[in-house]
């Protein structure tokens, strides 16, 4: 319980509890020797005052009248008795941080360090696979036009629904089991493996380029339900959101500093080094993800697999059952359906952003690198700004803001021809949408009701994975059948192959738009109006 100090003017014609501090007016002895209905005060008094010490729920603890005869009695009370409480006020403050709330003991320490070098080392795969690098060098140089951009929503549509279907599974298993270190060791080991193999993907490789990335893809989502399970083991409840928080932090930190270690040497040998990037992002993610495996230790207690039942049986039970609860929360169900469709959108423009600067704008590699770095960055700055709107205001706001901020940038897009100007877009849009991202957790805890937090996280988890194929096979479908009419119309190729594009940008902003629209009927919440059901 937090306390604070209140200093009361003993003025009548002050409202009740009004608030002020010492000599914030000059003294006024008239007006307070000849107020009405006050007793009388002695000639040297200057003004009376109160000074409370109260608790929380305005009891108070400690009370003390003066009557401030001098600047002498004012020194006095100002550093015998506020200063003093001020610096116990601040230790409250201090002790009831979740930074001080941490166990400072050396295994909690090492365990947290390892768990945060995880995130730092699979951001790596994602800004390079994901983001800067695979994605342009399978669109361009292994399949080449319009067909590599459709072909890549497939691949990442594919894996995107297998994950989808795992998911659940998954997550009973690390649920009911001791097996979360296990489990994630085999799904990062088939990350790093087949990040490595796409070594080996040349020009014209288009099955085993979709085949490895696919299955890169599978380890790399598959590993991050055992990463995240593995969160309530270096955390308490008090603690989960610094932690989380921190961690995201330090992923953003490997996702650069990964990018810069392929950029110089990409800058000196040229397009030829990107086969070498993945097995640089592979070893970077290997020699990253060691010390969880090392330090981390399973400590929470498994639940416990009733009598006759399977882990697998399990899995689709629980969904079952937070599906049929759900039903009765109108406003979750709402934000739900918001959420999957604009998260839809950002999904499509992050797996969509290197083709579309290589495409639109002739971005080179290195090019494609320096933009994805701006976006990190930006991003942070984004997440962090926007975390604080919904500290001040409401979490649905702050998704309001961002998301207009993120429609702004893609219009701009239509009107841009610039590689530079590109660049000011892809900051904005990275600004906006990692804000985007961020706050949208924070605004399922508001709308979940007490104690079912966590399962209702999980159930948005699930239904996330399960609609994010749709947005890459939208984009690359409107994409395709764009190019092929404008081909028809007697445009050249890569001419129908930049119309067709911003068709699929256009395909973005409509469920960012509808995303939006769907969000404005979602009640608003905050910490002083929380959600009842």
């Amino acid at each position: 319980m937090g306390t604070a100090l209140l200093i009361k003017r003993a003025d009548k014609n002050r409202s009740p509890g009004k608030m002020a501090q010492f000599a914030a007016s000059p003294p006024d002895r008239k007006r307070c020797a000849n107020r009405k209905g006050s007793r009388p005060l002695p000639d040297n008094c200057y003004r009376r005052r109160t000074i409370g010490l109260y608790a929380a729920k305005g009891r108070p603890k400690h009370k003390v009248t003066l009557c401030l005869e001098s600047d002498k009695i004012k020194r006095a009370i100002i550093y015998q008795i506020i200063k003093p409480m001020r610096y116990h006020l601040k230790d409250l403050v201090m002790e009831s941080s979740p930074k001080n709330l941490l166990d400072q003991t050396k295994p909690a320490r090492r365990a947290r360090r390892a768990w945060y070098f995880y995130d730092f080392g699979n951001s790596a795969y994602a800004a390079i696979v994901l983001l800067a690098v695979y994605s342009a060098y399978f669109k361009n140089a292994v399949v080449g036009g319009a067909e590599g951009t459709r072909l890549w929503g497939w691949s990442v549509g594919i894996a995107a629904v297998l994950v989808a279907l795992m998911s659940p599974v998954l997550g009973s298993i690390a649920d009911f089991s001791r097996s979360k270190k296990r489990l994630l060791f085999i799904f990062t080991t088939i990350a790093v493996i087949f990040t490595a193999l796409l070594f080996f993907v040349r020009p014209g490789d288009v099955l085993i380029g979709m085949l490895f990335f696919i299955l890169a893809e599978i380890g790399y989502r598959g590993a991050q339900v055992f990463y995240d399970a593995l969160l309530v083991d270096v955390s308490t409840p008090e603690t989960i959101g610094y932690i989380s928080g921190k961690g995201w932090a330090v992923g953003m930190l490997g996702g650069v500093a990964c990018l810069i270690i392929v950029l110089v040497p990409m800058q000196l040998i040229g397009n030829s080094f990107i086969p070498y990037t993945f097995l640089i992002t592979a070893l970077f993610f290997l020699l990253s993800s060691i010390p969880t495996f090392l330090h981390v230790r399973e400590i929470t207690e498994p639940e416990v697999i009733p009598t006759g039942e399977s882990v697998f049986g399990l899995a689709f039970k629980k969904l079952g059952r937070t599906f049929r609860e759900i039903k009765h929360y109108r406003e979750f169900i709402k934000y739900m359906a918001a959420f999957l469709i604009y998260n839809d959108g950002i999904m499509m423009l992050m797996d969509f952003a290197a083709i579309i600067g290589a495409t639109l704008f002739g971005m080179g590699q290195v090019q494609l690198i320096l933009f994805v770095i701006i976006i990190q960055i930006t991003g942070a700055a984004g997440a962090l700004l926007f975390g604080k709107i919904s500290d001040k205001q409401s979490s649905k706001q702050a998704i309001i803001f961002s998301l207009l901020i993120l429609i702004a940038a893609l219009i701009g897009l239509f009107f841009i021809k610039t590689t530079v100007m590109f660049f000011v877009i892809g900051a904005l849009a990275g600004f906006s949408l990692s804000g985007a991202q961020a706050v949208s957790r924070t605004m399922v805890s508001q709308l979940a009701p007490v104690g079912k937090t966590t399962e209702f996280y999980g159930f948005l988890s699930v239904a996330g994975r399960t609609s994010t194929f749709v947005g890459p096979f939208v984009f690359s479908t409107v994409s395709y059948r764009a190019h092929n009419l404008y081909l028809a119309g007697g445009l050249s190729e890569l001419a129908a192959e930049q119309a067709g594009l911003y068709w699929a940008v256009g395909s973005i902003l409509l469920f960012l738009l509808v995303g939006l629209v769907v969000l404005l009927t979602v009640r608003k919440v905050t910490a002083s109006e929380p959600m009842r059901y």
